[in-house]
């Protein structure tokens, strides 16, 4: 099964003519993922690498049925980009657009929760069932997606984009492989959550377990040690969390605009602190990662 997608996702693209967004198609398709359609208002007619483009998402909708759409248009149109995928039926948005201002990520978020449309990112590098489909740009080139996401058993939830394939490499060179791999963003505000994301693989039968990346910033490991104590895990997790120097620096960002620390709250210290509290393993290497899981699969 995997999660979020399948062998019956068809992904629109909106944005398509843009030039990052022609890439990413390109390797999309040559993946074997059903890219139907693409949007750009005012260049209806067009195609993009034998994609065509729609003027509107109803018009996309209407002419190939796609299902879920891709996000990569400029910030002060991710806004209304997103609304109108909703407005037309698409049920899982992954937006990749990054420094969109915030007040209008607050609004889409709210409007596709009305909605019961699942939004990943912003900022996101997208989702991959290995040997089915990529959504996004996740993994770049369809070579070098086939050698670092092997289908296999484990669940992979990443704040960073890059990390999501290094982790994922880990895992496939390792012999367990990957069901789903799921970059969430790195932005303060994202639509799908690691706890999101874990109690997604907790239902998945093809996940055997998990794994999670996390970075200085924000409460979201602290939210899924919140809600382990509470109900508990069925399956295996490790958390590896990067840039403990921050500890050292409270209140500076690093690179991601999530990764600001206020105190305890949002520092490396302070997650691993909750998580082991509720009995969640964090690993201190990325080797560790690995060997925790052989002994618990």
């Amino acid at each position: 099964m995997a999660i979020l997608i399948d062998e019956n996702t068809r992904v629109l693209v909106q944005g398509i003519t843009g030039r990052e967004a022609a890439t990413f198609v390109k390797d999309m398709l040559d993946y074997g993922t059903p890219v139907l359609a693409g949007v750009t208002p005012g260049k209806g007619g067009l195609s993009v690498h034998g994609v065509p483009v729609f003027d509107t998402v109803k018009g996309a909708v209407s002419k190939t049925g796609v299902n879920t759409s891709v996000v990569s248009v400029p910030p002060f149109f991710a806004r209304s980009a997103v609304m109108e995928a909703v407005d037309n039926g698409i049920k899982l948005v992954v937006v990749v657009t990054e420094r969109i201002p915030q007040h209008d990520v607050v609004e889409f978020l709210e409007f596709t929760r009305i909605h019961g449309t699942t939004v990943v990112g912003p900022n996101s590098l997208g989702i991959i069932n290995p040997g089915v489909a990529k959504v996004g740009m996740i993994g770049g080139r369809s070579e070098d997606t086939h050698k670092s996401f092997r289908k296999g058993v484990v669940g992979v939830v990443s704040r960073s984009g890059g990390m999501t394939t290094e982790i994922s490499n880990l895992l496939s060179h390792s012999g367990l492989g990957v069901s789903t791999a799921v970059s969430i963003g790195g932005d303060p505000l994202i639509g799908f959550t690691i706890k999101d994301a874990v109690m997604k693989f907790e239902e998945d039968e093809e996940t055997r377990a998990i794994v999670v990346f996390s970075e200085p910033g924000g409460t979201q490991e602290e939210e899924l040690a919140d809600y382990v104590k509470e109900h508990g895990l069925k399956k295996p997790i490790v958390v590896f969390i990067a840039g403990r120097f921050a500890d050292e620096f409270q209140g500076v960002r690093f690179g991601h605009a999530a990764s600001i620390v206020h105190g305890e709250k949002g520092s490396p210290r302070h997650k691993i602190k909750v998580l082991r509290e509720a009995g969640i393993p964090v690993a201190d290497s990325l080797n560790e990662i690995v060997e925790i899981l052989r002994e618990k699969i």
